[in-house]
């Protein structure tokens, strides 16, 4: 026996005072309303309906399982409304916050593919390395990197960045290369300014298999990612940042990656909004959306790293 269609068959009875109408109303023998009355009554144990040939009225047991049955049918009912509702047409503004590096290299390109399948949403896009804070700044969704802390918090996992440490050739003809992260300490580096603290970020090593952070001295810093790589093509000093960025100068001889045996671990890169129950259907949309487009081995952002200590962006 079909539970929910005995029980939608009994909720019908019920409100038509009849098993002739309810039969009507859904396109079924009035033997096959009573046999699944009778069937739903030996499952649950007990009579539901007193019958007679004038009348029909529920029994106590029945009247409490019309009540479940019709608590039970509404939520189904609700449910299923709103996910129909969802799937055909999420709407509304989306305001969302990432590294300006992953926003050009994965989302932008793919903005068009998004605009046509869901053309009712507004798309408000932050790109920058500059940390947003979702309550303050009135933004929906972020993309961070590194671990999470605020529980408080929907976060899906998107993948892993890979940082390298490269130098330009120029810079290695000039100073040679470093062997080991000890011999750093005789090299020129470019620093990494964050802007959640205006310090300089760490650097970071995977030294005999353990984690090693460290603070570099340099010359030269800046808070911006573009100008960061810029400094390292022009010889200025050693600089640490993603395969995504360093991939296609590795491939030209424009860097070169110095302490290979040294790379660090791998850092998260997730997604995060608000508490799943007061996220918008537009939002959820664009969250499994930027699920969906990700690379399905991770994706290196150009974006420092922010580990640890660091702050999130």
């Amino acid at each position: 026996m079909d539970k929910l269609q005995a029980m939608t068959t009994f909720v019908r009875v019920v409100e038509a005072q009849s098993f002739s109408k309810a039969a009507e109303t859904l396109s079924l023998p009035r033997s096959s309303v009573t046999t699944l009355i009778k069937k739903l009554e030996q499952q649950v144990g007990t009579t539901l309906l007193r019958r007679s040939t004038r009348t029909l009225s529920l029994t106590d047991p029945g009247a409490r399982y019309y009540a479940l049955c019709r608590a039970v049918l509404t939520d189904i009912a609700h449910v299923e409304s709103g996910l129909s509702t969802e799937a055909m047409s999420p709407r509304g503004r989306v305001r969302a916050d990432m590294p300006g590096v992953i926003g050009r290299a994965v989302v932008l390109p793919r903005l068009r593919e998004f605009e046509q399948r869901f053309p009712e949403i507004e798309l408000v896009l932050g790109l920058s390395d500059r940390p947003a804070d979702l309550i303050y700044d009135g933004i929906d969704c972020v993309i961070r990197t590194g671990e999470l802390t605020d529980s408080t918090m929907i976060a899906r996992q998107l993948g892993k960045l890979h940082w390298l440490t490269c130098a330009s050739p120029l810079y290695l003809k000039e100073h040679g290369e470093p062997d080991a992260v000890t011999q750093l300490g005789a090299h020129q580096a470019v620093n990494y300014i964050s802007n959640a603290t205006g310090r300089p970020l760490e650097w970071h090593f995977s030294v005999e298999g353990e984690d090693l952070a460290m603070t570099m001295q340099s010359r030269f810093a800046v808070n911006e990612t573009e100008a960061y790589l810029q400094c390292g093509l022009e010889g200025l000093g050693i600089i640490q940042l993603s395969e995504l960025v360093a991939s296609p100068y590795l491939k030209t001889g424009r860097l070169k990656e110095v302490l290979v045996d040294a790379r660090c671990s791998p850092v998260p890169i997730s997604i995060v909004f608000s508490n799943g129950r007061n996220a918008t259907a537009a939002v959820k949309a664009f969250v499994e959306w930027i699920i969906e487009i990700f690379p399905e081995n991770g994706l290196e952002s150009r974006v420092r790293p922010r580990l640890r200590n660091a702050p999130k962006t």
